[in-house]
């Protein structure tokens, strides 16, 4: 008899649901407790507007291909945020009833290889509930300031504030990565750290964690923070602005706030047609970068030292540092396992928001 555990399944557009998948076939046995809903990929699966489900990523030569045949429908592993129980386990795998983090989507369990997958045992001082950050999300942040440090140390990165230490940063988006990233740039260090975010919540819970917040649509934050930042004639703006609204209006904006010859940092998903980028304005005249940071890429010359277990080490810290606040203003929402599709149903129409929803699975 196959062993199964139950998933959040999207079968067609706008159709999640609650069915039972394979267990899977690792030595590593996991009951999961809770399961992290990363709002902006996840719902572009369920809208139709993520790229894989219109065209074949090829790994190999880097390109999404119309020429052969996409992944489509059913999406069966959604979701990358979980913490685990171990139940079952080999003698070289982590000890019985450990918590863990990994990144197996939303499912009541797993069986899981650690020989072919990542997991990290969580510390027993840490709220399971902040351990979804722990494997993924987490890392993904902490990667933006790695991207950032990269970019004035080169290879010669020593701490992951190397970057942002003493420096005026802007965060465009206050999701879960905008948020994550402003708190660690502020927790190491960083001069100023301004949040920009058109929704009130977002914007409250970025002064929660005690981050600047700027409505963008009130005023041009771009003459706000030029006015207020300068470094010399002519050179006004932030030293870095990490993007994290998966627009490219958001894009577009991030650019105009840097000062000349500045980096933005980008660790948006984006899914419409780009047609707010206008590169012939700021982009051009300033001298500016662009840097697409990503958890699969760490900047060139640094994976010896910067893997993504020290990246999830630097997000143990963090939260060890700032989790109560991490808990009190990021995590929303924690809604039964069962009800996840409904949720997403219900972000993907606008009829409800949430920072941070987090499924609970009943043990």
């Amino acid at each position: 008899m196959i062993e199964c555990d139950r998933a959040i399944v999207v079968r067609a557009p706008g159709e999640a649901v609650v069915q039972e998948v394979p267990a899977g076939d690792g030595p590593v046995r996991l009951a999961t407790v809770c399961s992290g809903v990363s709002a902006g990929t996840e719902l572009s699966f369920l809208t139709g507007t993520n790229p894989a489900l219109h065209a074949h990523h090829d790994p190999e030569l880097g390109l999404f291909r119309t020429d052969l045949p996409a992944t489509g429908y059913p999406v069966t592993r959604l979701g990358y945020m979980e913490v685990g129980r171990v139940v079952d386990s080999e003698p070289t795998g982590p000890p019985r009833d450990a918590l863990v983090a990994a990144a197996y989507g939303h499912r009541t369990g797993y069986r899981l290889d650690p020989l072919a997958e990542r997991l990290v045992v969580l510390p027993s001082d840490l709220d399971p509930l902040l351990g979804i950050y722990v494997a993924h999300m987490g890392p993904i942040c902490a990667n933006g300031l790695l991207h950032a440090a990269a970019d004035l140390c080169g290879t010669d990165v020593r701490a992951l504030g190397d970057g942002v230490r003493g420096r005026r940063v802007v965060v465009v988006g206050g999701g879960v990565v905008g948020l994550l990233t402003g708190l660690f740039a502020r927790h190491h260090g960083a001069a100023e750290v301004v949040l920009l975010d058109p929704t009130p919540q977002r914007r409250a819970a970025a002064e929660g964690l005690g981050l600047e917040a700027l409505d963008p649509d009130r005023a041009d934050p771009a003459v706000l923070l030029k006015t207020r930042w300068r470094h010399g004639p002519g050179d006004r703006g932030a030293d870095v602005v990490f993007q994290c609204r998966g627009r490219t209006a958001a894009l577009a904006t991030a650019l105009r706030l840097l000062r000349p010859q500045g980096s933005v940092v980008d660790l948006a998903f984006y899914t419409d047609d780009g047609s707010a980028l206008r590169l012939g304005a700021e982009f051009h005249h300033n001298g500016l970068v662009i840097h697409c940071a990503q958890i699969g890429r760490v900047p060139r010359g640094t994976a010896h030292a910067w893997d993504r277990e020290r990246l999830s080490a630097e997000t143990i810290d963090l939260l060890r540092a700032e989790g109560a606040v991490v808990r009190k203003h990021v995590i929303t929402d924690v809604v039964p396992f069962e009800d996840g599709p409904a949720l997403l149903t219900d972000l993907a129409a606008r009829r409800r928001h949430v920072v941070q929803a987090v499924l609970a699975v009943d043990p």
